[in-house]
């Protein structure tokens, strides 16, 4: 089905969220849905679309050119869509309400997942649903590489601070701050520098130490704006920690709209653990 066709028979879609940080997603396993920058920014509309962070377009990998590379590893592809159209490379909430969607759709068994993405292939678990009991999903988010760009700043709220490289798949910039409102509203994307670190843009968290193994942040999301979580954001964070003297092999993360798990294996590797619930189901007009 092309774009066009779908908006006069009506595109299948579910609406789901991690945590608060919230998305559509499009079911197109035979790969005959284009969608463009438009039509996404459109459906993450909160005032004329449905309104979300975010797009993921379930996709089979033997229907996705993206992921011919990983037919062998995964049957599905998460095609995450930022919300105002560009392509993200991973999405630690968004994969973990996809594999949910995935396995209470049918189109995947409990237990485990092998989802492909922008960033390669990533695990996740997924306990069976009943109906009295929804439980936490977990997925293999690899090991945060802390090797990038040097001497990068954050200004917001009037303040500037030094910031910290980190790839998890896709880039942030981690600020450690002592109050979650120094940086201000965040309705401006903060001013990263230098500006040709992240041509492609940069997810920026502001994080305060609660305890060795607690941490609490607030998280600007390129291509979205202050998000509720951010599962990326809060592997990113842990990382920065343990760089700069936690010792902990399991962390809570707290964000405004709920808390995240994460487990530090002994190879640096991160599992990300936390809600993610499909909320409703219905057809849209692109």
């Amino acid at each position: 089905m092309t774009a066009l066709a779908a908006s006069h028979a009506g595109q299948p879609f579910a609406k789901g969220h991690g945590a608060g940080n919230d998305f559509v997603i499009l079911p197109d396993p035979y790969g005959c849905l284009t969608l463009t920058a438009q039509e996404v920014a459109g459906l993450c509309d909160r005032r004329t679309g449905i309104g979300a962070d975010g797009i993921l377009r379930a996709v089979r990998c033997s229907a996705a050119s993206e992921a011919a590379g990983m037919t062998a590893e995964a049957e599905w592809f998460m095609d995450y869509r930022n919300a105002d159209g560009t392509l993200g490379q991973m999405c630690g909430n968004g994969i973990r309400v996809l594999a949910r969607y995935l396995v209470d759709t049918g189109y995947c068994p409990p237990g485990l997942l092998a989802i492909a993405t922008r960033a390669g292939i990533r695990t996740v678990h997924v306990s069976h649903r009943t109906a009295d009991f929804e439980g936490p999903v977990t997925v293999d988010m690899g090991r945060p590489c802390l090797s990038g760009p040097a001497g990068i700043t954050v200004t917001a709220g009037g303040r500037s601070w030094s910031a910290a490289h980190v790839d998890v798949g896709n880039p942030h910039a981690v600020v450690l701050v002592d109050d979650l409102q120094h940086p201000g509203d965040l309705t401006t994307p903060p001013v990263v520098n230098p500006t040709h670190a992240y041509p492609d843009g940069v997810t920026v968290e502001f994080v305060v130490r609660r305890s060795s193994h607690h941490l609490a942040l607030r998280v600007h999301e390129r291509g979205v704006g202050e998000t509720r979580a951010c599962g990326t954001g809060a592997c990113a964070a842990v990382a920065v920690a343990l760089r700069t003297g936690a010792v902990a092999d399991a962390f809570t993360v707290d964000m405004p709209g709920g808390r995240l798990r994460i487990a530090v294996l002994p190879d640096g590797s991160m599992q990300l653990t936390g809600p993610a619930a499909i909320v409703a189901h219905g057809t849209v007009r692109l």
